[in-house]
């Protein structure tokens, strides 16, 4: 890589750097209002929700495609995201 690109390559690295920790935020309030959903729920089987997860899904994917952005990216993350969640939720259910 030449001097010029690596410069450059250096530079959107900061920036990606930056924009993680920004989604570092996000995620963090997510986990606040996730807790809260959490005390609402009496019963263990109410932390998988399929229609909710399904619909938030396709919501995710009509908004990518509108926004163009590969959808396949989209739905992984949310995927990955929607499972971490209720991961959290089933290791702090006892815990209310």
């Amino acid at each position: 890589m030449s001097p010029k690109n690596k410069k450059k390559l250096n530079l959107i690295r900061i920036k990606l750097d930056k924009l993680d920790n920004k989604l570092l935020g996000l995620i963090k309030y997510r986990t606040k209002l996730v807790k809260e959903v959490l005390k609402l729920k009496e019963f263990k089987k109410e932390i998988v929700d399929r229609k909710r997860i399904n619909y938030i899904l396709n919501k995710i994917k009509g908004k990518s495609k509108k926004l163009k952005i590969d959808s396949k990216i989209t739905n992984r993350i949310w995927k990955n995201m929607i499972w971490s969640f209720i991961d959290y939720e089933r290791r702090n259910f006892k815990n209310k």
